[in-house]
């Protein structure tokens, strides 16, 4: 019994540091190079040809297809990818996961502490973030190893337990308890790497005759295969509460590792021989391991190869499983904030980059209703005006929040979170202009309830304040967008304007007075205006001075804002 718990307990314990290893090293490589990675997936997506050779390579750095497709899984539901992209960059992942399996395959039990320490040497005493990083890989890579050398010396005595030998024959006669078996330990461990891991150093033990594989190539085959199976529960997952197209993403995963396992059943003697044939020859023991990585590239490989050309029959069938609804689960008052990718900077940076941009034209449809309710009165331009302002400080709320579980989260790297910390700058603007706008509202319905009414001259002054004030105001929101310094000057011109205008209308507003065109208690509602005014075009210059500083959203894409790039030309006319 005490020998049973403590290899137990060893085979846990080198698995959990596999884990903890294969963990850090591929946090600390999408830090390290997770923006590029990015890229890639983003620039080598025109045709699935390309698709499966970004998603191969991103894996194959990153040590994790389960990194990766969380990753598309987050581009698809912000919009940046579309489904057959995504899936061509999937079945690409599976490819590259495999590498894994094939570094595990060479022996470098010689040199595992060597490779902590020198992980541990780079990532103490450097001081730059992108060196910790690769002092982590290191690291990570190292401490991964360990806990395959410790599952290796743990399961060597299993070879010698009748019982269990009974067990391995039962999964090597009868292939679909394999499959079962790898479907359900991947199921629990989360990790189709770590469960090939443990397959490769428990097939590499000698079996009774002291020369061949306790398990042999044709029964690791279908633990293998049931492996495949097992690792899509990450994808469906990471796919809950996330776009239609998010969901499609994980079940294709999914429809692509099954479909591909289940055929491969029914070839596994065949299969067995040629893996054989391509791998190194010696003794089982000896070579099992590298069979087994072979094994493992080489389903993945067929299986793309025989996908790729149906990637259309993949859209289909997925949209069969998972149909369009025509019920809108976003909130009005934000539209593009998604919880579950938090951990994932570069898509929830993007998604608030989208978010401000609503968040604006918000604000400028807010310019409107103000002008409306100043010139025109109503209670139910009021009403209308309140509306949007609520709607207004609902979403600062959220993308300030949002914000902030970023920053909780710890996955953005130093670059990021200054980014992160600038557009908390940005909204913190915005959102002064929002409240001065708030009091132009109050002045507004002051107007309205105690039936005001300003000359005709008085009230073209209003007009004309408020049409500058708001081309000034998109001004800043395309600068703000594009971080584009010629707009720099048409702010600055804006402002001169707003001071100048300022200046006339009191003088105008006095002589008005004096002629009784006006009547003297509207002095201070009338100055209250203008003084809102200015207000605005001040947080407007401090938005001006924030790009001087290289300040804007530099995760924008081109299509999230033809509209206001639109406007504020036309503003400038």
């Amino acid at each position: 019994m005490g020998n049973m718990l403590s290899t137990l307990f060893g085979l846990l314990g080198g698995l959990a540091l596999f884990l903890f290893g294969m963990e850090m090293m591929s946090d600390g490589l999408q830090k390290a190079a997770g923006e590029r990675m990015r890229y890639i997936l983003g620039l080598l997506t025109k045709n699935p040809i390309m698709g499966v050779l970004a998603g191969a390579l991103v894996t194959a750095v990153l040590q994790s297809s389960s990194a990766t497709t969380v990753m598309v899984i987050g581009f698809v539901s912000a919009g940046l990818m579309t489904l057959p992209q995504a899936i061509s960059i999937i079945l690409g992942a599976n490819i590259g996961t495999t590498i894994t399996a094939q570094i595990i395959a060479f022996n470098i039990s010689d040199y595992i502490y060597p490779i902590i320490f020198i992980g541990f040497l780079v990532g103490f005493l450097s001081k730059k973030e992108v060196l910790k990083n690769v002092g982590n890989t290191i690291l990570g890579f190292g401490i991964l190893f360990v806990g395959i050398e410790v599952m290796g010396t743990t399961m060597k005595p299993l070879a010698t337990s009748t019982v269990f030998l009974d067990l391995i024959g039962k999964v090597e006669d009868v292939p679909i308890l394999g499959l079962l078996l790898g479907t359900g330990i991947t199921l629990v461990v989360q990790s189709s790497s770590a469960v090939i891991a443990v397959l490769q150093n428990f097939a590499a033990q000698a079996g009774p005759d002291g020369v061949s594989s306790i398990l042999g190539l044709q029964g690791a085959i279908p633990i293998l295969l049931g492996s495949n199976i097992g690792t899509t529960i990450t994808a469906l997952l990471a796919c809950i509460g996330q776009s239609r197209d998010a969901k499609r993403t994980a079940v294709a995963h999914t429809v692509f590792n099954v479909t591909g396992s289940v055929v491969f059943m029914f070839f596994i003697p065949w299969y067995a021989k040629i893996i054989e044939i391509i791998s190194p020859k010696g003794s089982e023991v000896d070579v099992i391991s590298r069979q087994i990585a072979n094994a493992h590239t080489g389903f993945n490989v067929v299986n793309t190869i025989i996908w790729v050309p149906l990637i259309w029959l993949m859209v289909k069938i997925v949209m069969w499983i998972l149909p369009d609804k025509e019920t809108k689960e976003t909130e009005d008052h934000v539209q593009f904030l998604d919880v579950n990718v938090i951990n994932q900077p570069v898509v929830a940076l993007h998604l608030v980059s989208k978010e401000i941009i609503y968040y604006a034209t918000q604000m400028e449809s807010f310019f409107g209703n103000i002008k409306d309710a100043m010139l025109e009165g109503g209670l139910e331009l009021l009403d209308q005006a309140d509306d949007t302002f609520c709607k207004i400080k609902q979403t600062h709320e959220y993308i300030y929040n949002y914000l902030i579980s970023m920053f909780s989260s710890g996955a953005m790297n130093e670059e990021q979170s200054a980014h992160a910390m600038e557009i908390m700058y940005m909204v913190e603007d915005l959102e002064r202009i929002g409240h001065c706008m708030g009091d132009l509202l109050e002045i507004a319905r002051e107007k309205t309830m105690k039936n005001f009414r300003f000359s005709k001259k008085a009230m073209e002054e209003i007009e004309e304040s408020f049409d500058v004030i708001t081309a000034m105001y998109m001004e800043s929101v395309h600068l703000v967008m594009y971080g584009d310094k010629d707009s720099v000057a048409d702010i600055e011109r804006y402002m001169k304007r707003i001071a100048k205008l300022e200046k006339n209308v009191r003088k105008n507003h006095k002589k008005r007075i004096k002629e009784g065109d006006c009547r003297p208690e509207f002095t201070n509602i009338f100055a209250n205006i203008f003084h809102g005014m200015e207000r605005i075009g001040e947080n407007c210059n401090n938005i001006k001075d924030s790009v001087a500083d290289n300040t804007y959203l530099r995760y924008l894409p081109e299509e999230c804002s033809c509209t206001v790039r639109k406007q504020a030309t036309e503003n400038k006319r």
